[in-house]
């Protein structure tokens, strides 16, 4: 008689099985225990010796390297060498920010398609021989006597020209303080802020039409601290007003401050960054400086906070001498121009969207906004079937925005605009910047796939985008030079974005604080979908919240409902079915069900009792001079 040894079975099985395949424990009976009536006895089972698990350690140089890195950018203590990156919490962010430590720790440019096809640390060692020379590290360089802006930039300064100034581009961040505040240290710790970050004042004038940055001395761009006492009735609209006031980009810096007083302990500061100088990732540096440098003019000292690496300015500079010259077939700006032109041929130039109104002649930008919210049992479904598909969870979400636009008529060819952090060196952690970028996502859902045959295509879409991050999305714009209009934004109307950057934690000594809502009223695209996950205090998920912005030139608030309940519906249809086609995944609620199969299929009608004589006869009473039969003529 053969014996099984259940070990031997669990790693037999890990050989050929994702992770979250392979059974935790592997018992082992000689029969299974029965009732008196024959079916299984549950409760004579016996329990499984669950036993911790093993961390292999590395074996070699690399793999000690890539432990560490891997525990290093996913926060935790340890990671071995069968431990998959994704299935520990990483996704496409934290995997942009690991490519970035790799090279810079091995000097080795690995794509980050290398790393979805190779998450585990043994895998991806074995992958290290694929890579590159890495490209020039980013350092402290001297400064030319005018410092061009980066491309990201150019673009926003683009728009300021056209448009004038603007609240569009505001990144407003209100914290609702309660304790005693030290004003004089705030305002101070303000100026430290501005200090230690250029791009904190860095303005941005001219020459005949060609724009440069220039970055002020610390004192003549230190942000005066607005102080306003306000009700708590009042405090909305004077956030509002305060929020969404434009920036004069050729002359003002770009940081403004603002302190509403709601009693002696009770304070909202509000801190209003135009984008050309920030972005998401950078909010983190931000207020974790400021809270440093207030603790310590609170202490009555200068803050002692680790010199920069480098500046914006450094990076701007970095930037244009990796990318290149176009003109030069090996550089990586035409390699990446070559690939984008290709992927992005024939895209079309407007969405269909099922709109309320036509579109205006030029946008209005003014926009509104709807929560979102994914329940937590949804949450680890859609997390298991991209781990299932080998995919993250972004490209999930994508995939089901890309089938319901579909469904809503928006044809087979879906653009969808994304963020990307564009932070492709470690020295830009802690850089308050505009670095990220937006890639043009294309999804084909073309033949009805089934939605796991269209996770597929998006992956494969996705992770070629991935490794042509670099090329600055104006600069893609002015390649492919689509139909220009001022109605709608080149590309695509459509933005996706799972945020994953670190959640800002706000410590300033003697205040509690929390984050204050600041109402919005613009949108930069037609449809915006901004999602971030909801972990549990064990690192469970507890759902995914976010918002819709949309315009309101185009579209009303009850549309935009209609449309969130059914992107959840068809989310969790897929997640129900995955092998089930798109076009068949169930996006109606009950109500619109029944109007569709009752209510506009109701023709009933009373029909009276009687012959078709009779009925002949009571029609030639009724009209007796109307034609009754035409026959050749007559």
């Amino acid at each position: 008689e053969r014996q099984v040894d259940g070990a031997a079975l669990r790693a037999r099985l890990g050989g050929s099985l994702p992770d979250y395949m392979v059974p935790a424990a592997v018992v082992v009976l000689d029969a299974l225990p029965l009732t008196a009536n024959g079916k299984l006895d549950r409760k004579a089972l016996p329990a499984p010796e669950l036993t911790p698990k093993v961390l292999r350690a590395p074996r070699t140089a690399h793999e000690e390297v890539l432990c560490a890195l891997f525990a290093e950018v996913l926060g935790l203590p340890q990671v071995g060498i069968d431990d998959n990156f994704f299935a520990l919490g990483g996704h496409s962010l934290l995997a942009t920010r690991l490519i970035s430590r790799i090279r810079s720790t091995l000097d080795v440019e690995l794509a980050i398609r290398a790393l979805f096809e190779a998450p585990t640390v043994e895998a991806l060692a074995n992958r290290l021989h694929e890579g590159e020379a890495a490209r020039p590290a980013l350092v402290a360089v001297p400064r030319p006597a005018e410092v061009p802006l980066s491309f990201a930039q150019r673009r926003l300064w683009f728009l300021h020209r056209l448009e004038g100034p603007s609240a569009t581009y505001n990144i407003p961040m209100a914290v609702r303080l309660t304790g005693t505040l030290d004003r004089d240290a705030l305002a101070a710790a303000l100026g430290d802020v501005v200090a230690r970050h250029e791009s904190l004042r860095t303005v941005v004038p001219e020459t005949l039409g060609v724009p440069r940055q220039e970055i002020l001395g610390t004192a003549a761009a230190r942000p005066r601290l607005t102080v306003d006492q306000v009700t708590e009735v009042m405090l909305a609209e004077a956030l509002a007003a305060a929020a969404w006031q434009g920036f004069d980009l050729a002359t003002e810096p770009p940081l403004r401050a603002h302190l509403f007083v709601l009693g002696g302990s009770e304070h909202v500061l509000l801190l209003v960054l135009h984008h050309i100088a920030g972005d998401g990732w950078s909010m983190t540096p931000l207020w974790r400086d400021l809270a440093a440098a207030y603790a310590a003019r609170c202490e009555g000292r200068e803050p002692q906070l680790p010199k920069l690496p480098v500046q914006y300015a450094d990076y701007t500079l970095w930037q244009h001498q990796v990318l290149g010259r176009e003109d030069d077939p090996q550089s990586a700006i035409a390699r990446q121009l070559a690939f984008w032109t290709a992927a992005l041929q024939g895209i079309p130039d407007q969405l269909d969207l099922p709109t309320d109104r036509p579109r205006p002649a030029v946008a209005s930008y003014r926009g509104d906004s709807l929560s979102l919210h994914i329940s937590a049992e949804l949450h680890r479904g859609l997390l298991a079937l991209a781990r299932d598909s080998q995919a993250s969870l972004f490209m999930v979400l994508q995939a089901a925005l890309a089938a319901l636009l579909t469904r809503l008529g928006c044809g087979n060819d879906i653009p969808i605009g994304s963020p990307i952090a564009g932070r492709t060196d470690s020295a830009l952690d802690d850089l308050v910047g505009f670095f990220v970028n937006t890639l043009v996502l294309r999804t084909d859902t073309s033949g009805d796939p089934s939605f796991r045959q269209l996770i597929a295509r998006v992956r494969a879409t996705n992770l070629a985008a991935y490794g042509h991050q670099d090329l600055p999305f104006e600069r893609l714009v002015e390649l492919l030079n689509p139909e220009r209009s001022l109605s709608r934004h080149p590309l695509f109307q459509v933005m996706l974005a799972l945020q994953n950057n670190a959640a800002v934690s706000i410590d300033l000594p003697g205040l509690s604080a929390s984050a204050e809502p600041v109402a919005g009223n613009s949108a930069k695209f037609d449809l915006s979908v901004s999602l971030g996950e909801q972990r549990a205090a064990d690192g469970s998920p507890a759902g995914i919240g976010g918002v819709i912005e949309y315009a309101t030139d185009l579209f009303d608030r009850g549309s935009i409902e209609t449309l969130t309940a059914r992107l959840v519906r068809l989310l969790q249809a897929a997640v129900a079915d995955p092998e089930r086609a798109i076009g068949r995944l169930d996006i109606l609620s009950a109500d619109e069900r029944h109007t569709i199969l009752r209510t506009w299929n109701d023709t009933a009608r009373q029909i009276p009792l009687a012959t078709v004589a009779e009925l002949f006869a009571a029609q030639a009473a009724r009209t007796p001079d109307a034609v009754a039969v035409v026959f050749e003529g007559q």
